[in-house]
């Protein structure tokens, strides 16, 4: 059974109105892969406690974690770490969790990455474990969201950076395209997941990671275009997180 390992808010950065990096300093931290999730839990003074899965955000680098959180309106969790969290509080971590979801770090395949909204956090995990390590493997992330506000890791993803060579980034808007867009607002189509996806004959794995229509849709495409089922890694979440 994994083990509940006290964690402590050493620094965080907002990432759109309503999402927030949280660094998290983990004693006795075993690593992760990329992909991984970790449980969170929270009790307050009179002993309650309550608990949420969150992807892991950052690359596998000693005892530090990262997790994006995306406020939920009415949620018991989210809200807490979102606007309440501070640097030198303490929470509990359980993890790291998962084993299918997640990218071997030494493969030379191509990766598709499809993400929709805050599903793109354990992609984002993928993008700089690849970083870090030097592999050299081809990555094509396709992202959607609904404004470019509701955009993640602005200041990074897409940004050119050392070890970045072979990743490639668009960006779906479904509600409302930056100015001078030529793409007009709609959702991440078979066509566009063919044309800036990896062709089925290349064999890439792809992982899939938003909203259950999102991701059913992306791998239901997929499939279509030919990629192996097998190769077609998928992580859903309810119907929230800004893809739609």
């Amino acid at each position: 059974m994994v083990a509940w390992r006290p964690a402590t808010l050493v620094a965080d950065r907002w990432e759109t109105d309503s999402a927030r990096t949280l660094a998290l300093d983990v004693p006795g931290w075993p690593g992760h892969r990329a992909g991984q999730h970790v449980d969170l839990r929270l009790t307050a003074e009179d002993g309650y406690t309550a608990q949420r899965g969150y992807s892991v955000a950052s690359a596998d680098e000693g005892e530090r974690i990262e997790l994006t959180v995306q406020r939920v309106e009415g949620g018991e969790v989210s809200p807490h770490l979102v606007d309440v969290f501070a640097p030198g509080d303490a929470v509990e971590v359980r993890g790291p969790l998962g084993g299918w979801f997640v990218w071997d770090a030494k493969s030379p395949d191509p990766v598709v990455l499809v993400g929709g909204g805050s599903g793109v956090v354990p992609l984002m995990a993928m993008v700089r474990e690849r970083r870090r390590v030097g592999n050299r493997a081809l990555f094509r992330l396709l992202y959607s969201v609904r404004t470019p506000e509701d955009r993640y890791y602005r200041g990074e993803l897409g940004a050119h950076r050392p070890g970045d060579g072979g990743v490639d980034l668009f960006v779906a808007h479904t509600r409302r395209s930056p100015q001078g867009s030529s793409r007009a607002p709609g959702r991440l189509g078979a066509a566009e997941l063919d044309t800036h996806g990896f062709p089925a004959g290349f064999a890439p794995v792809c992982y899939v990671c938003g909203p259950t229509g999102f991701v059913e849709a992306a791998s239901d495409a997929l499939v279509a275009l030919g990629h192996d089922p097998g190769r077609v890694r998928t992580e859903r979440f309810g119907s929230g997180g800004g893809a739609g």
